[in-house]
């Protein structure tokens, strides 16, 4: 494996990695940032619409005649790789931290593999299927741990991220299995394009103008969700795909190992609970992930 340590040990794509791994498990006190002023759903489509406008321009650099063979990957997406997480997640921190958010959503390579093999003819080892139950536990036991409140509420809030993380899983093997011949930036503006519009249209129709005007925190909320949208949604993508080109979808992935290490930092930052054992439970879900993630 000696050229998976020279490409992987290049600085260049060291750094990308760990610049990614900070704008991602950012993401997480971003929303909740934005959620000071504006509505769960509020924050979701302005994520979207935002992303959406910043992306457009590239549009022009992605024009391809057989796009629209296309369209239903691309909404497949859009749709559960943006659109359905981006409310899931915010209407999870309405009620746990975002500490324990950033955690539980270290679950999408567990879900990637577990849907590849239910549903998109994907082989499994043994071993993966070890990594999927310790990462399972591991995420049972950190709903169980969560904050000074009760299992039941943090299972309800819980369970929205679990949703989204499966709809992560499923946009990853819609990408590996349907998009083969889209180059991923294709695939991330043309899916983006197909979903900003209408998170456009139902953002417009709330009071989200109103509350920007009037809440005390309106501007500053708005101007964490545009970071949330820019470079947690559009430029990350785009980024991460790069890496995945000059890397191996190994290394590009381990990103998930450092997600919630930086959404913990961040929780524990902003005064959040973070016990001892969540970290214990973290370790036994990035153990899963370590193992479902070997050939």
């Amino acid at each position: 494996s000696g050229t998976w340590v020279a490409m992987n040990s290049n600085p260049f794509n060291w750094s990308i990695l760990i610049c990614l791994a900070v704008v991602w498990g950012s993401s997480f006190i971003l929303m909740k940032r934005g959620l000071e002023a504006f509505s769960p759903e509020q924050v979701a489509a302005y994520r979207i619409f935002i992303a959406f406008v910043f992306m457009l321009p590239f549009t022009f650099f992605h024009l391809r005649k057989d796009l629209h063979r296309h369209w239903k990957g691309l909404l497949g997406i859009g749709l559960f790789g943006n659109f359905i997480p981006a409310f899931l997640f915010t209407k999870a921190e309405t009620g746990i931290s975002s500490a324990l958010t950033g955690m539980l959503n270290s679950l999408t390579p567990l879900f990637t593999l577990l849907l590849g093999v239910l549903f998109f003819g994907n082989k499994a080892k043994a071993v993966h299927v070890i990594g999927i139950g310790l990462g399972l536990a591991g995420a049972v036991a950190l709903l169980y741990l969560g904050q000074e409140s009760d299992f039941a509420n943090n299972l309800s809030f819980g369970i929205y991220v679990v949703i989204a993380t499966l709809c992560y899983g499923l946009s990853v093997n819609i990408i590996r299995k349907a998009m083969t011949d889209v180059t991923p930036v294709t695939a991330a503006v043309w899916s983006m394009c197909m979903i900003g519009p209408l998170a456009g249209a139902y953002l417009f129709s709330t009071d989200f103008i109103h509350i920007l005007y009037s809440h005390p925190k309106g501007w500053s909320s708005l101007l964490y969700t545009s970071i949330l949208g820019i470079f947690g949604t559009a430029l990350s993508v785009m980024i991460f795909n790069i890496l995945v080109r000059n890397t191996t979808t190994l290394f590009a992935s381990s990103v998930t190992y450092l997600i919630p290490i930086v959404a913990m930092l961040w929780g524990i930052a902003d005064g959040e609970e973070v016990l001892w054992l969540h970290f214990a439970c973290i370790a036994l879900i990035l153990t899963g992930i370590y193992l479902v993630t070997r050939k």
